[in-house]
């Protein structure tokens, strides 16, 4: 099975492999990032209090309750046994979990898997439109997302959403390329990630949300516009695209209720085998389900329930991030954290780890989406009218803004307390917006649009290393702190 198809030109022997070497070079630098200083807070930081201890139950079989499903916390708890057994890691340690565990047991898988989040999103990349230099921009990008860098770094469960819920669309996209048995496999590994995906969270149906959006928008067209998905009958198909999206209405009613109805189910389902037979006291399934439910309707939301509360609408501008730890010290020296900590303004040294993205490609993701909601607009009213062309720019359009939307649209309604950081499923699909604008751009004639494409990468690149030492939790001095916090309310 290949994500990454070799170029069907020829190299010669000399030629060197950009492609890989730059993937490759992406997942290193993630790598390094993400395993760098990984045990340096010797807490619990930010929902590691509840993760980093109910995946600690587990190894000590202590029953317990939890609000979200299981999954990320039976893959907390197997890192951290095998993170408790090797001879790496060990300097730190500390009993808040309710064992003697080192902070770097419970944090290194979370790592590891974030490291291989820019790969995920440099194949979903290629699979749309089967151009390397966008599948590398793509990864470019996520890899400089500092939210993805913090997330990855403690003991939390979204990056695991996240990975899961891509390789969902990953394999969705690669089955539309594929067909008979093997598209059915490729479906029903789909459906089994996003059962995974769901089985973190409940808004892991997002990104299944997303397949359903794609899949009636491309039936609605065909509907309107006879032709449209018969390959046969649209001679413009194969000459204007190797989207494999041009494919989605091959994808029948019974494609849909067995690989996106039936299989996440079943998925879902049976991931909640060993947290009901550890925890046997708390009823069966749809007990536990009940549970989660009114849970959440409990939860209120505004400051009083937590100073970092934020509305969906303002998250593509990141208007408040998160912060999941802040201390001070006198020195560079001092153990940190320290308790009881220092009274405000008696530090000269500040260590602050905050979850919020990289700002100049939020800004500008969100300036791409808005330009592809536009343009998609613009299609389907044309498409009203009779008028729509099988193209992968149109059928890229659709797939990114739908899935943009699924990911988004759904937090309308819920009234609980939510945080920027429910906003990374939707932010993977503007930041594959902004790159696929962004490597038009530099792969077009107009020597303008090259340059503004240039100085838009290096804006990205150098904004992340700016905000590097807030994503890490680096020593700042009070000025450097107050320099990286240009709005009231990133504070």
């Amino acid at each position: 099975m290949k994500l990454f198809s070799p170029s069907p030109t020829p190299h010669s022997p000399f030629t060197i492999p950009w492609f890989s070497l730059s993937l490759t070079g992406i997942f290193f630098a993630s790598l390094f990032l993400r395993f760098w200083g990984l045990g340096r807070f010797n807490a619990l930081v930010f929902d590691e209090v509840y993760y980093a201890k109910y995946a600690n139950n587990y190894l000590t079989g202590t029953e317990f309750e939890h609000a979200h499903p299981p999954l990320s916390t039976y893959i907390i708890a197997i890192g951290m046994w095998i993170g408790s057994h090797l001879p790496i890691g060990q300097d730190m340690v500390n009993g808040l979990t309710g064992s003697l565990r080192s902070t770097w047991s419970y944090r290194w898988l979370n790592a590891l898997t974030g490291a291989f989040i820019p790969l995920v999103v440099a194949a979903i990349a290629y699979q749309l439109n089967r151009r390397r230099s966008y599948a590398v921009i793509a990864a470019l990008f996520s890899a400089a997302d500092g939210l993805f860098l913090v997330e990855s770094r403690y003991a939390l469960n979204n990056v695991y959403l996240v990975i899961l819920g891509l390789l969902g669309q990953l394999f969705f996209l690669m089955a539309l390329q594929r067909q008979k048995y093997w598209r059915w496999l490729m479906l029903g590994l789909s459906g089994m990630f996003f059962g995974a995906c769901i089985c973190i969270k409940w808004n892991g149906l997002w990104f299944l949300l997303g397949v359903y959006f794609v899949w009636i928008t491309a039936w609605l067209i065909k509907w309107r516009i006879s032709g449209i998905g018969d390959e046969k009958s649209d001679p413009i198909k194969t000459k204007r695209s190797r989207n494999p999206l041009i494919n989605v209405t091959q994808l029948n009613i019974i494609h849909i209720i067995i690989n996106y109805g039936i299989i996440p189910f079943a998925t879902y389902s049976l991931l909640w085998i060993p947290q009901i037979l550890m925890n046997p006291k708390y009823g069966g399934f749809w007990k536990l389900q009940k549970y989660i439910l009114e849970f959440h309707e409990k939860v209120g939301s505004g400051p009083n329930v937590h100073p970092y509360c934020s509305k969906w609408y303002t998250w593509p501008l990141m208007i408040r991030p998160v912060a999941y730890f802040y201390q001070t010290a006198q020195t560079l020296q001092e153990q940190v954290p320290a308790y009881p900590p220092l009274p405000n303004g008696v530090g000269k040294v500040i260590y602050d780890v905050h979850a919020m993205g990289n700002p100049i490609l939020y800004w500008l993701s969100t300036a791409a989406i808005a330009l592809l909601i536009v343009l998609l607009l613009h299609r389907l009213w044309l498409g009203v009218w009779g008028i729509f062309f099988p193209t992968t720019t149109n059928y890229m359009t659709i797939y990114l803004v739908m899935n943009w939307f699924a990911n988004l649209l759904p937090w309308v309604r819920v009234t609980r307390c939510i945080f920027l950081y429910h906003y990374m499923g939707s932010s993977v699909f503007s930041a594959l917006g902004l790159a696929w604008i962004i490597d038009r751009w530099l792969n077009g004639e107009q020597r303008q649009r090259q340059m503004w494409a240039i100085i838009a990468i290096a804006l990205i690149l150098l904004a992340f290393a700016w905000w590097l030492p807030i994503y890490l939790g680096l020593p700042l001095s009070p000025q450097g702190h107050k320099l990286r916090m240009w709005f009231d309310s990133w504070i």
